[in-house]
């Protein structure tokens, strides 16, 4: 039987890619958001739409998905995500109904997480965000 140690998660990875998902989405946001408005983010690959729930003086909460069409076979990928501006950090909260995150779980786990998941969600959400941008807001289009 092998026997790997705990899983030790690098943070300076973690903080890198949460550094990387700030800069995408402050390019795909627009200039002020407005609490409960959703913008629709359309490009080439895609499009997203997002959401501010909550907003503070140095963080805003806001909900990111991505349209996959209709389909009723997939379940529209959702994630909630605080941006740190202070910081310059951008971290899911919660992805797919997991709430909250943990650092590190155990594996095997009866959920069928990984050791890392919380890296993986958040490196889900750099994929999420590879989209070319223009801005649609309600039904006029803003160009960034």
């Amino acid at each position: 039987m092998n026997h790997r140690g705990r899983y030790q998660p690098n943070i300076s990875h973690f903080l890198n890619l949460c550094g990387r998902n700030y800069v995408r989405l402050v390019k795909l946001l627009p200039d002020e958001l407005t609490l409960g408005v959703n913008y629709r983010v359309q490009g080439a690959h895609g499009v997203l739409l997002i959401k501010l729930l909550e907003q503070t003086p140095y963080t805003e909460v806001i909900e990111v998905s991505r349209s996959l069409g209709d389909t009723v076979y997939i379940p529209m990928p959702v994630t909630y995500v605080r941006i740190f501006h202070d910081a310059k950090l951008a971290e899911v909260l919660t992805s797919q109904q997991i709430l909250p995150l943990q650092a590190v779980y155990d594996y095997p786990n009866l959920r069928m997480y990984h050791r890392d998941e919380k890296y993986q969600v958040n490196a889900f959400l750099e994929e999420l965000l590879k989209i070319d941008r223009q801005f649609v807001y309600g039904e006029l289009l803003i160009n960034n």
